[in-house]
């Protein structure tokens, strides 16, 4: 990089522009309140949100049920029944 022997030139230019004579005053700025709009997708979103939240994560009934079969030996799973959902997870990519 070249640096040019022209620098002190530099702050008499940026000096010799022209000076603020008079200044005016202005009106008083007002000051306006902040709004918020929720559109009504998301006042819809936000119910189905909160019902989603309701919904418990796991099926308390469904799982007592399976621990007791599994208590009596009642309750089995066949092998290909869980290949087939291994491999359904693995073609989905679930897994």
């Amino acid at each position: 990089m070249k640096i040019w022997g022209d620098i002190p030139k530099v702050p008499g230019i940026y000096g010799s522009t022209g000076k603020i004579s008079r200044y005016t005053k202005t009106g008083e700025v007002l000051s306006k309140k902040d709004e918020l709009s929720i559109s009504g997708t998301a006042k819809d979103f936000s119910i189905a949100l909160k019902a989603v939240k309701q919904i418990p994560d796991v099926r308390q009934g469904r799982i007592n049920e399976i621990v007791q079969k599994m208590e009596r030996g009642e309750y089995s799973v066949k092998a290909s029944e869980v290949a087939e959902k291994i491999l359904e997870a693995f073609k989905d990519n679930k897994v």
